[in-house]
């Protein structure tokens, strides 16, 4: 037996391959070999060979060497992600090197900024070739110090297994993964196809590549939306493509696509049982989830929708792509009227949803996708089809329930172009009047599209309170259930129901005498809110005298105008990210400055609370790449991005600090959790405001959103001017519960006593040094919450802006007596549905 030592590519720290913090590489499923901590930012080649394969994102690169031993070297952790920014390859696939030739040079400054772990990994990816395998300890200095001792297996290259058998192929299938089958997927891909007795191979139009090797699999370069095909030759050939194939279409685990089974089993995957959704015994009430409040009484039209079949192949390519371009434009325009519309009929912030749709048909990657497939044969139809659907699978497979509600608006997208190509018109059905409309789902289109006049309510079984369905349910006055139970679809058209939007509910055949109390409820509530709007700029003050302030949660300027027409008393929550969202690029400090005073003017000197930069968890910035992270929600987001990313924390404390005229302008951090994190950042601020030379108070404060800031608030009030409580995070966070998650909506409710009783430790902690405590999470808007939270000592309920008036009336209805007993009885209830009964909805 001869054998190969491999040089240690880089200065560093050894670390063995199992403590690396990456399932697949630690599992072996590349191949075995260390990993090094790097010291030095030159990757360089372990030993003499050929560069076999090199990633086009520059970050990882395989040496075959004379032996036929193939040595993947991969800089970092989901490095790929980072789209070769960092990486400056030296070297190109074919290239022979020698032992200490320099690979790839790297930013680890930036690489570890902005990736999961620096950690470098040297892998034998084909371990069959190794008898024996011994590693080094400790410290290594690049090019010098042996890294790998290899003993080489006599004849492993020459094992050849009987093969012959059945040829089965794949139907085409569209890689779904965002950065292509990099190492990860490859591996994973691998692993599953070994376990078979086949040859198996993954074929792109001519090129081809054996599927037990991770080196062959990255080495056809496939990137998102690449069509390829799985060939199995051998005696279980049809059960190696039954196997793999629905996982590389499902994206064989990699991050944003479900999990792959687990590497050490053969068994089937077994689906993890979904959460349950609401459910009752009643079988005349049917549950789902509150997506827009409000009652309706009406009759059943279920809304079914015919999916269109089209041929796959078509003309020539050049024909096909221009039909293709020509149905895209005419569905720009389509959603730009439609955009112009909602302006006109509703809320105008609410028409974004549509500017949304038309970044989505100008999606580079979307059309690629197509246009790949038109280069193939296929025809505009079949390739746009199969591009949105692939994709949407994409979004519904993702964790992050507000991503994958995107799915929604993407087959939207996807149906209008479609539509147009094949002439079929989209689904308008004639609704009769008085319609309760049930459908599995709806579109954003389908709803901005909803007359009025004859459709009174609807429910779905998909999406939740944060879709754009629900928005635009909102914005259009129109209840709404969502997430309710599959039985709903099953209800015979022309059944009177009644639709509960605020309750998440749908009744059937109500008695006569409950509809006349419908009908009476909705008649009162009409008035109500009339009178509501009329009185709003009176005080929020209790019958007893008791001042509340009532100001509002607002995303820009337009909203501002808004909320003072509507009674607002000043912002209590301006969420400063919608400016980071919505560029391209990070906002300028003129940029920010120009924005925060155009609002503080809007406000005529009302007061103004602006959040600093609120991002991380279910809110990622395109221009801002954060590594992965198991739970983003318990990870780097809000304060803690902020202080790893000081440079975009002190431009905006600058921008913040320049606005003037403002006697009560104030700026709060999101996601405190601790003391020191709140020191750091009023140290922050204290240096920038002496650099801008503000002479002009400002206050500066937390938002109680985690449990640990509640809990402390009487050491933060030593320190802090005033408490804002994000009710939906601190929610959260307390009763370890997805805030987005639409199935558990129901039960993730601020009204738990154990959240109320956060927030009574808040206000006495904070009343005990004279701070003031606002509430501007979504129970604030609650209009069962409000006379508990009144009750609590809160100083300020900052809601949403349509709600001001019937929040402002509401403080109206109570003494402050009253509060206090009811939020008494609160703290010491079992659970929210018994404090929700506290204070019954008046209908």
């Amino acid at each position: 037996m001869s054998g190969i030592e491999l040089l240690a590519p880089l200065d560093g720290v050894i670390v063995p391959l199992e403590q690396v913090p990456d399932p697949v590489f630690a599992g072996k499923m590349v191949g075995d070999g260390v990993s090094i901590d790097p010291l030095s930012e030159v990757l360089a080649a372990p030993c003499p060979g050929t560069v076999s394969q090199l990633h086009s994102a520059g970050h990882a690169v395989t040496l075959t060497t004379p032996d036929g031993v193939e040595v993947m070297l991969h800089i970092g952790l989901d490095t790929v992600m980072l789209k070769g920014e960092g990486f400056a390859p030296k070297v190109k696939e074919g290239q022979s090197v020698v032992a200490g030739e320099p690979l790839i040079a790297f930013d680890a400054d930036f690489v570890a900024l902005n990736a999961k772990s620096l950690l470098t990994q040297v892998i034998v990816t084909n371990p069959e070739r190794i008898a024996g395998m011994s590693p080094a300890k400790g410290h290594v200095t690049g090019g010098k110090d042996v890294l790998l001792s290899l003993e080489l297996s006599a004849g492993a290259e020459d094992e050849q297994k009987d093969t012959s058998g059945d040829v089965v192929v794949s139907d085409a299938i569209v890689i779904p993964n965002t950065s292509g089958l990099h190492a990860r997927p490859a591996a994973v891909l691998a692993n599953m196809a070994k376990k078979f007795e086949s040859r198996v191979t993954l074929r792109r139009g001519d090129d081809q590549a054996n599927a037990k090797s991770v080196v062959s699999v990255m080495r056809l370069n496939l990137e998102q939306g690449a069509k390829v095909v799985l060939v199995a030759e051998g005696p279980d050939a049809a059960d190696a493509v039954n196997a793999l194939a629905p996982q590389i279409a499902a994206g064989l685990g990699d991050e944003g696509t479900p999990p792959a089974p687990a590497p050490a089993t053969t068994e089937i995957r077994r689906v993890a049982a979904p959460v349950p959704r609401p459910r009752t015994d009643d079988p005349n009430l049917i549950l789902g989830v509150s997506a827009s409040p409000g009652l309706a009484v009406g009759q059943v039209f279920q809304l079914r929708r015919d999916e269109i079949d089209v041929p796959e192949t078509g003309g020539a390519p050049n024909t096909e792509r221009r039909r293709l371009d020509d149905a895209i434009d005419a569905a720009m325009v389509q959603l730009e009227a439609l955009q112009a519309e909602l302006h006109a009929q509703a809320d105008p912030a609410k028409a974004a949803i549509f500017a949304a749709h038309q970044e989505l048909l100008d999606d580079p990657d979307l059309i690629d996708v197509a246009a790949s497939a038109i280069a193939k044969g296929k025809g505009a139809e079949y390739a746009w089809q199969q591009a949105y659907t692939s994709q949407a699978l994409q979004l519904e497979a993702l964790p992050n329930e507000l991503l994958a509600a995107r799915a929604s608006d993407l087959r939207d997208v996807g149906r209008r172009v479609l539509s147009i190509l094949t002439g079929r018109p989209l689904d308008q059905p004639d609704l009769p009047e008085g319609t309760i409309l049930i459908a599995e789902d709806l579109t954003p289109s389908d709803t901005a599209s909803l007359d009025r006049e004859r459709v009174l309510g609807f429910c779905t079984l998909g999406g939740g309170a944060t879709s754009h369905v629900a928005i635009l349910a909102r914005a259009l006055d129109l209840p709404a259930v969502a997430g309710i139970e599959p039985r709903a679809l099953e209800v015979p058209p022309g059944t009177t129901v009644v639709v509960d939007g605020a309750r998440g509910q749908l009744r059937l055949n109500p008695d006569e005498a409950e509809v006349e109390r419908i009908r009476t409820a909705k008649t009162r509530a009409e008035a109500k809110r009339k009178a509501d709007i009329a009185a709003a700029r009176h005080p929020a003050e209790t019958s007893d005298g008791h001042r509340v302030e009532v100001v509002a949660n607002i995303g820009g300027v337009a909203d501002a105008e808004e909320a003072l027409g509507l009674g607002a008393e000043g912002v209590g929550l301006l969420r400063s990210e919608f400016l980071f969202l919505e560029s391209a690029t990070a906002p300028t400090e003129d940029d920010q400055t120009a924005i925060y005073q155009d609002v503080s003017d809007a406000l005529e000197q009302a007061p103004l609370v602006i959040r600093t930069l609120d991002v991380g968890g279910d809110k990622p910035l395109p221009y801002l790449p954060l590594p992965r992270e198991e739970n983003p929600f318990l990870g780097v987001r809000g304060v803690r991005l902020a202080i790893d990313r000081p440079e975009i924390l002190r431009t905006q404390i600058r921008a913040i600090l320049r606005v003037s005229g403002n006697q009560r302008l104030g700026m709060m951090f999101p996601m405190v959790s601790s003391l020191d994190e709140f020191r750091a950042l009023r140290g922050v601020v204290e240096e920038e405001r002496e650099a801008v030379g503000r002479a002009e108070p400002i206050q500066v404060g937390i938002m109680v959103e985690v449990p640990s800031a509640a809990v402390m608030a009487e050491q933060f009030a030593r320190e802090a001017d005033f408490f804002s409580v994000g009710t939906n995070d601190l929610t959260q966070y307390t009763l370890a519960m997805d805030r987005g998650h639409p199935k558990l909506a129901p039960r993730a409710d601020a009204m738990n006593p154990a959240v109320l009783k956060l927030i009574a430790h808040t206000v006495e902690g904070a009343h005990a040094h004279g701070r003031w405590v606002g509430v501007c999470g979504g129970i604030a808007s609650d209009l069962q919450a409000v006379p508990i939270l009144v009750g609590l000592g809160v100083d300020e309920l900052s809601v949403s802006v349509p709600a001001l008036p019937s929040i402002k009336a509401a403080v109206r209805q109570y003494s402050l007596a009253e509060c206090r007993s009811l939020a008494e009885r609160a703290l010491q209830s079992d659970s929210a549905a018994e404090n929700r009964a506290l204070v019954p909805l008046d209908y």
